[in-house]
């Protein structure tokens, strides 16, 4: 009997070892220091494409959208790689010093370096939210030639347009004259902005740059998205020369209780384009 409960605690034990052995914490040197990202691998496999992973405003790389299709990219024979922006996370950098454009550096450094891991036969890139429109623009910098195909989930586009409005998550303020910082609260806790965020938010050019990418991008969204409408993703569509979209009914804009659904539709795609 005492054997029996010995080998019982020992499997149980070395379950979650070996669930995890294909993930690995790594450190990679950002635009505002160093940022922390996890590599996850599928098991057993020397070669493989990989897919870069970009959260969203406020969120980080174990958001469970993004944890949920790491998985079933890896299901699929496929890597990723998360990470958190600065600011974000367990990242270096202030939240408050973040824009847009630095999370753009953020990634390509992040490219620079998925480019030079053994065994990557592919990069590929998704972002859920300001993160989908961080990934539009870097494969729109990048090219199809670095970046073989895009998927954006929720991509928040309407960050310019609200800027412009001096809008920030319901949060009014002065866009001809933004004040120093925006302080605002949401489900994950209080936070401030930047004036810089807003200054380059004004002007960022988001559709000019992401209409150079000439791959294959799909855009998922939720029709029950009041954060950012879906029709933000129907104007991806019209400047891709190969854009799809996917309309989720009544999804939100985390795609909470979708999450799985979604990312299966993401990593059919992606092994779709990287066959």
């Amino acid at each position: 009997m005492l054997k029996k409960f010995l080998f019982a605690l020992m499997v149980l034990f070395l379950l979650p070892l070996t669930a995890c052995a294909q993930s690995k914490a790594v450190t990679i040197d950002g635009d505002h220091g160093k940022l922390a990202a996890v590599l996850q691998t599928p098991d057993g496999q020397k070669n493989f494409p990989l897919v870069i992973l970009c959260h969203g405003f406020t969120a980080n790389k174990e958001h469970l959208l993004l944890t949920t299709l790491a998985n079933e990219l890896e299901a699929r024979g496929i890597a990723s790689i998360r990470f958190d922006f600065n600011g974000h996370g367990n990242s270096d950098g202030d939240f408050q010093a973040m824009t847009v454009v630095n999370e753009i550096s953020d990634a390509k450094k992040v490219y620079d370096y998925a480019s030079k891991i053994d065994g990557v036969t592919g990069i590929v890139i998704a972002g859920h939210s300001q993160g989908g429109v961080v990934s539009s623009m870097v494969a729109g910098d990048l090219g199809a030639k670095k970046i073989k195909a895009v998927v954006l989930m929720a991509p928040a586009a309407v960050l310019r347009d609200d800027a412009l409005r001096g809008n920030l998550m319901g949060v009014t303020y002065d866009a001809l004259n933004p004040p120093e910082f925006v302080e605002f609260k949401t489900p994950h806790g209080n936070f401030k902005i930047g004036r810089e965020y807003i200054l380059t938010a004004q002007t960022l050019p988001i559709y000019e740059t992401a209409e150079k990418f000439t791959g294959n991008a799909l855009m998922i969204h939720g029709t029950g998205d009041i954060v950012v409408p879906y029709t933000y993703s129907l104007s991806y569509k019209k400047i891709y020369k190969h854009g799809e979209v996917e309309l989720i009914d009544r999804a939100d804009h985390s795609f909470n209780g979708e999450e799985n659904h979604v990312a299966k539709i993401a990593a059919k795609f992606f092994a779709d384009n990287l066959r």
